[in-house]
């Protein structure tokens, strides 16, 4: 489900289990754990280059919020950013050709997997240093309501980047600018558990990561990253809270990744299979779609034709990738330097 037109900017989804948004929201939470699965396959195809970051077991993550904001907000995210580009409403065409490092791609082929960018969509990045993009973001947030306008920013990062300096920067100015209703940001940890191999418990002094935002004077509060009903009425009330203040505002999502940190992280001696095996019993698709299933009539057949629907638009995806062609060799020079 895409972003809100602005003409909805005070709409909330229905609370009501079987209103219609909950089916499309499952719908896209299938469609884009299909993309990701492909996008596995082709990279150990060798037909995607560079490296690879699925986001399979964090569906809800995405969709949950993205959902709730305006088609004028403004998105930013690390490196695991396919979901965010095609939730936001990226062609998964031109997602995949950029994945295959081809022309037709959103960044011409030239940003790779790390690097989707759709300014069309409100999609500022993917981007590859890890916490890089925090200080970007808080700084669009602040020029944002310098310009006068309600449009508000959103930006997700990992538990792994609360540990680099940016973090501690962005937070800082938020935190300042946010005293005076001027940095309308909406910071999203997709804690999954693990900053590459590395268990959060092992990488931070303080586990409880929506504790150490609240150091700068941001509210913060942790979410079920695995259960987008309840990721979707946060989102609703802390988005319009955001957008009436100006003030900054942190989720901790606690959600888990079931493949490994990137495509190439295959044995993942970090975490064991029981371990893994454990958390795909709280599969974010599987929670929603039981709770349709119960609560609203949704049968077999319906999720039947969900998944061949994905897989469809996964095959198109590919073959548009497979024929597009490459990057001209003077692309290299274009894009380097403004205009």
């Amino acid at each position: 489900m895409a972003k809100q037109q602005k003409a909805e900017a005070t709409a909330t989804l229905d609370p009501a289990p079987c209103a219609p948004e909950w089916t499309e929201i499952l719908r896209q939470m299938i469609f884009t754990r299909r993309f990701e699965e492909a996008t596995e396959r082709e990279f150990r195809r060798g037909k995607i280059g560079g490296y690879l970051h699925v986001y399979s077991g964090q569906e809800a993550v995405v969709s949950g919020v993205v959902s709730a904001l305006r088609n004028d907000d403004i998105v930013f995210a690390g490196y695991r950013d396919h979901a965010h580009a095609i939730a936001l409403g990226a062609d998964p065409k031109r997602v995949m050709a950029e994945l295959f490092g081809k022309s037709t791609g959103l960044s011409k082929g030239k940003g790779g997997s790390m690097h989707l960018f759709d300014v069309e969509h409100g999609f500022y990045g993917g981007y590859g240093i890890v916490g890089g993009h925090l200080t970007l973001a808080s700084g669009a947030a602040y020029a944002l309501r310098y310009q006068n306008s309600d449009r508000i920013v959103v930006c997700y990062f990992g538990d792994g980047a609360m540990n680099i300096g940016s973090f501690h920067e962005a937070m800082n100015m938020a935190g300042l600018w946010g005293k005076d209703g001027m940095c309308p940001i909406l910071f999203i940890i997709e804690n999954n558990g693990y900053a590459m191999g590395t268990a959060v418990e092992r990488h931070s002094a303080l586990a409880d990561l929506a504790a150490r935002v609240r150091a700068y004077s941001i509210q913060a509060e942790k979410v079920d990253g695995q259960d987008v009903f309840a990721l979707r009425g946060v989102a609703d009330r802390v988005v319009r809270q955001i957008r009436e203040t100006g003030k900054p505002y942190c989720l901790e999502a606690v959600t888990y990744r079931f493949s490994g940190h990137g495509a190439a992280d295959i044995l993942q001696p970090y975490r064991t299979k029981d371990e893994v095996e454990e958390h795909r019993h709280r599969d974010p698709i599987t929670i929603l779609r039981n709770r349709l299933s119960e609560m609203c009539g949704l049968s077999d057949n319906d999720i039947k034709q969900m998944e061949e629907g994905a897989s469809e638009r996964v095959a198109e995806a590919l073959k548009f990738a497979e024929e597009s062609p490459a990057p001209e060799p003077d692309e290299l020079y274009r894009d380097i330097v403004a205009e």
